[in-house]
């Protein structure tokens, strides 16, 4: 049973002329349901199955059907009968499975999420530590006013693109031994959106956004590292068609101090203390992370210096811990420690007097002839171990 042209298209699918393409495919879906071989194999209805398919391939394809609407013959070009003439098998399969058996057709959106990004920021130990409010300024991108982020010059708006009629993608069909094999692309004339801007914005060039600076201000938490990242939500890039922006991350880049280094939550930094002190004992004011931050009325320090007792005997090399004086957690209570590292400085210049009491104090310890010691034994107390015993109780 042929099809002639004085059928017509649109009765065999029960539609009207001015269906859209979504509703043709409705009505093909739902007759290849019923007509399908396997499911009424009996010869008339294989015959009107194959009716039914012939003008879908005609009406679903823009080109096809505008030539079909104009009284021409659409399938002249067709290659004679066989198995796959007419109909695409990623059809048969939306008949069946709808969407599930098929990728998502029909235009693309303008509209599209921004991207995200990222600027790098310098900070202050202590703003690390403590936590920060900055102003930066980022230069991204943001909706263009004029056309209000559509991409269209103001009173104008997107088209419908005549080549695909708003589908945003065209119908190909190409030849093989199994017969027409039909594939879809993107619509040259659209790039695949289904509207066409005439009249684009003359600010954004149809972007819809167009690239400026302006200030934000970014909150620093306490505890922050380097290399922490800070993100803002939807503070980056604003997407194409006036989309929503992405987000903005904020790199922190913490400065070296001159006084301490950091080691996750703890501080560290080295005192450095001559022998005397150090044999004999000593208290020194240390200086701390806090100094470094103004108190509430940005007029005085909050606090400058804590004491540190240094015990008699006191070892170069030995550290002092100072508990809760270090940087806070970022996820977490309380502080890490400081540790300070001593070092006990050895004299190089002595004038005559300060070099004959020390020599008296090596004779009072009976180290005149003292050469040192390798891998001193657990009894060995060390020098300053000694000092402290010259200039203790007897």
């Amino acid at each position: 049973m042929a099809t002639s042209m004085s059928q017509d298209y649109y009765e065999i699918l029960g539609i009207s002329r001015d269906a859209s393409q979504e509703e043709i495919k409705k009505a093909y879906r739902r007759l290849a349901r019923q007509l399908h071989p396997d499911v009424n194999p009996d010869a008339e209805t294989q015959d009107r199955f194959k009716d039914v398919t012939r003008a879908y391939e005609v009406l679903s394809d823009p080109q096809k059907r505008e030539m079909y609407d104009l009284g021409g013959d659409p399938t002249t070009t067709a290659a004679g009968g066989g198995f796959g003439q007419g109909f695409s098998f990623t059809d048969i399969m939306d008949a069946f499975f709808g969407q599930q058996g098929a990728t998502t057709r029909g235009p693309r959106s303008r509209v599209r999420r921004g991207q995200d990004a990222l600027i790098r920021l310098e900070v202050e130990l202590a703003e690390a530590a403590f936590g920060a409010t900055r102003q930066l300024k980022v230069d991204t991108a943001v909706a263009c006013t004029t056309c209000g982020g559509d991409g269209a010059a103001p009173g104008s708006g997107p088209v419908r693109c005549e080549t695909c009629r708003g589908r945003g993608e065209i119908h190909q069909v190409q030849r093989s031994f199994l017969g027409d094999i039909r594939t879809m692309r993107p619509c040259p004339a659209c790039r695949g959106y289904g509207t066409v801007i005439a009249d684009p914005c003359k600010e954004c060039s149809g972007d819809g956004r167009v690239r400026a600076r302006r200030t934000i201000t970014v909150k620093i938490p306490a505890g922050v590292d380097d290399g922490t990242r800070v993100q803002l939500g939807g503070q980056g890039e604003v997407g194409p068609g006036g989309g929503p922006a992405g987000d903005l991350y904020v790199e922190i880049h913490v400065a070296p101090h001159p006084v301490f280094s950091r080691d996750g939550d703890d501080l560290h930094c080295t005192i450095t203390l001559p022998m005397t002190a150090a044999a004999l004992g000593t208290k020194t004011d240390l200086p701390v992370l806090e100094a470094d931050v103004l108190s509430a009325d940005d007029s005085e320090p909050s606090e400058t210096s804590v004491p540190v007792d240094i015990k008699p005997g006191t070892q170069s090399g030995e550290t002092i811990v100072l508990n809760a004086r270090g940087v806070p957690r970022l996820r977490g209570v309380g502080r890490g420690d400081l540790v300070v590292h001593v070092v006990v400085e050895t004299p190089t210049r002595l004038d005559q007097r300060q070099e004959e009491l020390l020599r008296d104090l090596a004779q009072l310890r009976e180290e005149e002839q003292s050469s040192g010691s390798v891998g001193s034994p657990p009894s060995h107390r060390g020098v300053f171990g000694r000092l402290r015993d010259a200039f203790g109780p007897r």
